[in-house]
């Protein structure tokens, strides 16, 4: 099963609010999900990314790909060095 890092589009419309999830990569873009690991707010000011880092962290060593978007706000927050870094110490 490819499992995937991506957002789950929530909130009214042009007011959108997103969950970061764990999910399939064949389900659709708000269809099921199998975990959900943060949300992210583009419309407040100034933006609001709340993540769960050790379960972030945990489902990429498990083999889950972030998609663009999460992968740019993994970048901002600091997850995606610690996995590199986290990787690289085995």
């Amino acid at each position: 099963m490819a499992v995937k890092i991506r957002l789950r589009r929530m909130g009214s419309k042009r007011n959108p609010f997103y969950r970061v999830v764990v999910a399939d990569s064949r389900s659709p873009r708000d269809g099921r999900l199998i975990e959900q690991i943060g949300t992210y707010n583009p419309v407040a000011n100034p933006v609001e990314v709340k993540l769960d880092e050790e379960k972030a962290l945990e489902w990429m060593s498990k083999g889950a790909k972030p998609s663009d978007t999460v992968r740019n706000l993994f970048s901002k927050e600091g997850i995606m060095k610690k996995f590199h870094d986290l990787k690289n110490q085995k």
